[in-house]
C-alpha cells in the first residue's frame, strides 16, 4: 500500500513544519528563560513534534510522556478519556509544558490538564501543533499554537489513522474514502 496515494492534499509540507516548530521553540525558549521546564508529551501522536521542538529549545529541560485516548480506532472522539500511560516524573513545583499534536474537541486535553493541575506544578501551559477550533466542545487554554486547521481528517508527522500514516514527513488531509467519511 502506498501511503501517499491515500492523501487527498498536503496541508503543511515538511519544510513548513520545520520552520514553524523552530519559531515555536524560539517563543518557548524566550518565555522559559532561566527555568527548566518538564515537557509532557502526549503519546503517541506528538512524539515527532516533541523531538523536533526539544531540539529547537536550546534550554535545560526534561521530558516525560503520558498516553490517553478518547478515539479508539474511529475518527471522532468518544468523549470517554482513558489514561493509558502516566508520568514517571514528579511535577510538583515544576514548570510543565504539555505538548500535543492536535487539539480537537478538547475532551482529552481538558481531562489531562485537570489531572496534571492536581499534582501542584508551579505552572502549566499547553503547546499544540495543530488546533481545530471549530470542533471544540470543552474550552482549553492554549499558550502556543503551530497552526489552526479546518475540520478535516489529517495524518502524517506523528498523526495517524488506525495507526498508519504517522511516518509521513508532512501533514496531509486523508481521503474520506480511506476512513469511510
Amino acid at each position: 500500500m502506498e501511503l501517499h496515494s491515500d492523501v487527498e492534499s498536503v496541508l503543511f509540507t515538511e519544510e513548513q513544519l520545520k520552520t514553524r516548530v523552530k519559531e515555536m521553540g524560539a517563543e518557548i525558549r524566550r518565555d522559559y528563560a532561566g527555568k527548566e521546564p518538564v515537557l509532557v508529551s502526549i503519546l503517541r501522536g506528538s512524539f515527532m513534534f516533541t523531538a523536533d521542538l526539544m531540539r529547537a529549545l536550546d534550554l535545560p529541560c526534561k521530558v516525560d510522556f503520558m498516553a490517553a485516548s478518547s478515539y479508539g480506532s474511529g475518527t471522532s472522539s468518544s468523549g470517554q478519556v482513558k489514561l493509558i500511560k502516566d508520568l514517571v516524573e514528579d511535577i510538583e513545583g515544576k514548570d510543565v509544558l504539555v505538548l500535543e499534536d492536535i487539539l480537537d474537541s478538547g475532551n482529552t486535553l481538558s481531562s489531562l490538564l485537570e489531572l496534571l493541575k492536581e499534582r501542584k506544578p508551579a505552572s502549566i501551559k499547553l503547546c499544540v501543533l495543530l488546533d481545530k477550533p471549530e470542533r471544540r466542545e470543552k474550552p482549553v487554554a492554549v499558550h502556543y499554537t503551530g497552526f489552526s486547521i479546518p475540520d478535516a481528517f489529517v495524518v502524517g508527522y506523528g498523526l495517524d489513522y488506525d495507526e498508519k500514516y504517522r511516518n509521513l514527513p508532512y501533514i496531509g488531509i486523508l481521503k474520506p474514502s480511506v476512513y469511510g467519511g
